[in-house]
């Protein structure tokens, strides 16, 4: 567990790193004048270790694998996995439409609890999408987490489609 000191810095080195200003169009449709390239972290294996040590204890008990999702949740996912010793599986936003025509690749998770995995949540709209396709394929999935959760609904959407986000971090815990 990472003392308040260690969790302070590890914030300021993420803000420090990826933090952008100007005028940005979000994937939920939205227009910030602030922006978090997450590829700035997930790029550096050091940080990025960091991080997944960082995000290993809001891992729930019981939870059978990991669902990094397309793009960005992929390489918390493999470094979560590990971290974790737990399986990672790879979920598009779309099932392939060549060879094995997957929409999650990593082998099979039906009968699985899957923990979602996502870099930034706004409003939470592709990790509900991506759960439910989950769901639709025999996994359980009542839990997600998320590096930086942008405080734009996000929880409260996933929590009415029976999700709970754990994150990391607030936007208000980097830019405060």
């Amino acid at each position: 567990m990472m003392t308040t000191m260690e969790r302070d810095a590890l914030a300021r080195t993420i803000y420090q790193r990826t933090h952008l200003t100007g005028e940005f169009v979000l994937r939920s449709g939205a227009v910030s004048t602030e922006y978090f390239d997450k590829y700035r972290f997930e790029s550096d294996p050091v940080l990025l270790r960091v991080i997944a040590e960082a995000l290993a204890p809001l891992v729930p008990s019981g939870i059978d694998g990991l669902a990094g999702l397309e793009l960005g949740g992929v390489p918390i996912a493999t470094m979560l996995s590990q971290v974790t010793g737990l399986p990672a599986f790879f979920v598009r936003k779309q099932p392939k439409t060549y060879g094995t025509c997957q929409l999650a690749e990593g082998g099979d998770f039906e009968g699985m609890r899957l923990l979602v995995v996502e870099d930034v949540v706004t409003s939470g709209g592709q990790v509900i999408t991506s759960c439910g396709d989950l769901r639709d394929r025999g996994a359980t999935v009542e839990h997600a987490v998320c590096v930086i959760d942008r405080e734009s609904g996000g929880p409260a959407g996933l929590l009415a489609n029976g999700i709970e986000l754990r994150a990391l971090y607030r936007m208000s815990e980097l830019t405060g």
